[in-house]
């Protein structure tokens, strides 16, 4: 391993941390310190991985110890050595049925030889650095593989559920279902089912009772719940057995036909690396979204492939199951606090400590409350979310394609036929290319629907030959992607149409359109001598604004002579922004024309449901700040609340204007929204008239509504009393610095409210800060640090992975 750059990676990233930069290095030794967040998150996650291992070696079939095993490994040596700080990994429910196979065609021991050989090809793609390669896999793809390993789980689980033993095959499970039924075991079925009542309803204990109770994880206290109660009725149950650790089995020579093992091993390969890889980007965007002063680097995708080869190599060699990045035992580890790797290497060794003195504890554990356990997580692996999300995007048929491929063949069969289905999917949007010619009110419209590729040009010119000579004409491109073949044919028959006298509008997507001349495709082609060609989106690449442009987003210069007098109407004043005064009405024909198509569906479902915001936002009227673009919102997200500084005047302080609180009421009261977010932003103009305010200023109404910012201004003011601050340099002005500081204290305005007041004490609001800074168009999200409101800039998640 030390041949490969990431080896060198880590020992930058241990010198990092030890002296940051611009900063002398220690000159004492260093010494070894676990924070306080890392040890409480590391017991957090032991308790969950204690079960979980358990029982996913049930399900696998191979020896107890082994899920144990894996789990220390996974804590110290991948904990230790991988490029992803804060996931944790283990034995893994995406590998039970690779593993359960292996074991059953070729034995444990050469299982254990298949996971050694599984980490060195592991160690081999790390240092070619094609772990990010592995990412182009499409989430349809992992999604389906995902969901085919939880049916196959679970349906397993099921006979152990109902007192009897799973058959080698999901289709042989489900035939072998009626008989046991008819045979199944009560005592069993009993604690199975108290494991999954505990395990469903744990996380929904109500209250302040509830809040403290979830600290503890639903899947320990199923499992422990389930098992004192079948001790204390005397239940005659199968048992966990855990042998004597002298006779533990470990790793053996392969035996067995050389073309299935290679398979077995590339199996493993495959779904170890796949899963850590893109477990290390979910925890990465967990942890970069989470609140908190310390936060930790975006992993090395190549340095985790490493580690991860290393852990399996010496789980194999020990006797233990193949390693890989598990979901659940990373996000409660994030959740939990963990800052650094410390917690994870903690949590492997806890997992030593339970396996060498609490044996007999685990000797208690009912086998039908571990199936049980396993199954509700083969369950879980079947997302609702995915299917919606791969439902959207169009790409159901690839997720169905795996999930029944890996449900019937196995894991390597399905996979093989979902990268099929993508590839075909990807070649069928590709040639089938929409095009439709209709005539509306004297107006011809012809929509592409699709890739517009060499492809569809014969089409598009036929559509394109059926307007007539001298008429108004609409191309819609609702396709992402035109090729030159096509725009040398759309430019061409743009050119001879507006020669003719007749007029040619292009609408919809345009990126990728501008290949030679950008100025043809983006507005009206005007004739010779024509001076007032439409411009709108020929000189401005702001194409979410081009409406208005109100902007100097890449606009060029004015070229003396030619464009002197341009936007002076009628000899007047320059108008800046050169539509003649009618931005309003030209917006709204730009949303009726190209966004209302796009967003009308989901406009009449909130039509008929309703709104049901999650957030309410208060912030300033800016016309800088628009919330729906910082927040990445849309209709029915959002429930906005705009004033002159983002104010929040205080209960009974209101001086007839109940606006404000009317709208914190009827958010909280009738809405349930679980979160306000007050965000003021930089350059506010109310933060710098309060402070040019004087004692006599004349009283006007916003003088009057100003009035409610003077405990923002007092509490600046005040030496002795709790600022705000930016994490990463001093405020630039005082402006600036009002403006941080009045985020904070109508946050605290917000808390006397009545309503507000209620639902916090009840655990079901939660208030939050931001600060938007307009120039560097950077947020900033309020968190509480050493007694002071500190503004934290919120990272920028990488979506291309």
């Amino acid at each position: 391993m030390s041949a490969c750059v990431p080896a060198r990676a880590a020992d930058s990233d241990r010198t990092e941390r030890a002296h940051p930069p611009h900063s002398p290095p220690p000159t004492g030794p260093r010494r070894f310190r676990i924070a306080g967040a890392d040890l409480s998150a590391s017991i957090a996650v032991f308790l969950i991985a204690l079960p979980l291992s358990l029982g996913i070696a049930l399900a696998t079939g191979a020896p107890l110890q082994a899920g144990l095993v894996a789990a220390a490994v996974g804590g110290l040596v991948a904990g230790r050595l991988g490029g992803s700080p804060l996931q944790v990994s283990g034995p893994a429910a995406g590998l039970t049925v690779v593993t359960a196979d292996i074991i059953q065609q070729y034995g444990w021991r050469t299982t254990c030889a298949v996971t050694v050989l599984a980490g060195l090809a592991q160690l081999g793609l790390g240092c070619l650095r094609v772990a990010r390669g592995a990412l182009a896999v499409s989430p349809a793809i992992v999604h389906g593989m995902l969901a085919g390993i939880g049916i196959t789980i679970a349906v397993a689980q099921l006979h152990i559920v109902l007192g009897g033993t799973p058959q080698s095959s999901v289709p042989d499970n489900l035939r072998a279902l009626p008989a046991q039924l008819a045979n199944l075991h009560p005592a069993a079925l009993s604690v199975s089912v108290l494991t999954l009542a505990l395990l469903l309803l744990w996380p929904r204990l109500p209250g302040r009772v509830g809040r403290v109770a979830r600290t503890v994880p639903a899947a320990l206290v199923a499992v422990a719940g389930a098992t004192a109660v079948a001790a204390a009725v005397g239940l005659v149950l199968p048992k966990v057995d855990l042998p004597s650790w002298r006779s533990h089995a470990l790793a053996g020579l392969p035996d067995g036909p050389v073309l299935g093992l290679a398979a077995a091993v590339l199996t493993t390969t495959l779904v170890c690396s796949v899963q850590s890889l893109l477990g290390a980007v979910a925890v990465d965007k967990l942890a970069s979204g989470r609140p908190g002063p310390a936060r930790v680097g975006r992993s090395d995708l190549d340095r985790e492939l490493l580690g991860q080869g290393a852990a399996n190599i010496a789980s194999g060699s020990l006797g233990g199951l193949p390693v890989a990045g598990v979901a659940v035992r990373s996000s409660a580890n994030v959740h939990a606090g963990a800052v650094s790797r410390n917690s994870t290497m903690l949590h492997g060794v806890l997992v030593v400590i339970a396996a060498l003195l609490m044996v007999p504890l685990l000797e208690l554990i009912p086998l039908a409350s571990l199936a049980a356990l396993v199954m509700a997580v083969g369950i879980q692996m079947v997302s609702l979310h995915h299917i919606r999300t791969v439902t959207r995007h169009r790409e159901v048929l690839v997720y169905a394609v795996t999930t029944l491929g890996v449900v019937s063949l196995g894991v390597l069969e399905g996979v093989a036929l979902g990268i099929a289905a993508a590839v075909g999917v990807a070649l069928h949007r590709l040639t089938r290319t929409r095009i439709t010619h209709e005539e509306k009110e004297g107006v011809h419209h012809v929509r592409v629907r699709g890739q517009l590729t060499f492809l569809a040009v014969p089409r598009l010119s036929r559509a394109l030959h059926l307007v007539p000579h001298g008429t108004d004409a609409v191309v819609a491109l609702d396709g992402s992607f035109m090729d030159h073949a096509a725009y040398e044919a759309l430019q061409d028959w743009q050119s001879t149409h507006t020669a003719r006298g007749g007029t040619v509008e292009i609408t919809g997507r345009r990126a990728g359109v501008r290949i030679a001349e950008p100025a043809v495709l983006t507005g009206h082609h005007p004739a010779d001598g024509d001076e007032e060609a439409d411009v709108s989106g020929a000189d401005c690449r702001c194409r979410p604004w081009t409406a208005w442009r109100n902007h100097q987003c890449e606009r060029p210069q004015p070229v003396p002579g030619k464009d002197e007098g341009a936007g002076v109407p009628d000899g007047g004043e320059p108008d800046p922004s050169g539509t003649g005064g009618h931005e309003l009405v030209r917006g709204i024909s730009a949303f009726q024309r190209n966004t209302a198509p796009l967003v009308r569906g989901e406009l009449a479902r909130l039509a008929r449901e309703g709104q049901q915001p999650a957030q309410l936002f208060l912030t300033c009227a800016d016309s800088r700040l628009v919330t729906s673009m910082i927040t990445s919102s849309g209709p029915g997200d959002l429930f906005v609340v705009r004033n002159v500084g983002n104010l929040v005047p205080p209960p009974g302080e209101e001086s007839g204007d109940d606006s404000v609180a009317a709208a914190i009421e009827y958010a909280v009261e009738v809405l349930a929204v679980r979160s306000i977010t007050v965000c003021g932003h930089s350059g506010c103009g109310a933060m710098q008239a309060l402070l040019d305010s004087e004692p006599g200023d004349a009283d006007t109404p916003l003088s009057r509504w100003l009035r409610h910012g003077l405990p923002s201004l007092e509490r600046m003011g005040d030496a002795s009393g709790s600022r705000a601050r930016l994490a990463g340099r001093a405020p630039a002005d005082a402006v600036e610095q009002l403006c941080l500081t009045n985020v904070v204290q109508q946050l605290e305005h917000l808390r006397a409210h009545p309503s507000v007041a209620r639902a916090l004490e009840g655990g079901t609001l939660e208030l939050h800060g931001l600060y938007f800074h307009v120039g560097e168009a950077q947020a900033y999200l309020l968190t509480e640090r050493d007694g002071e409101g500190v503004f934290d800039r919120v990272r920028a998640v990488d979506l291309a992975v």
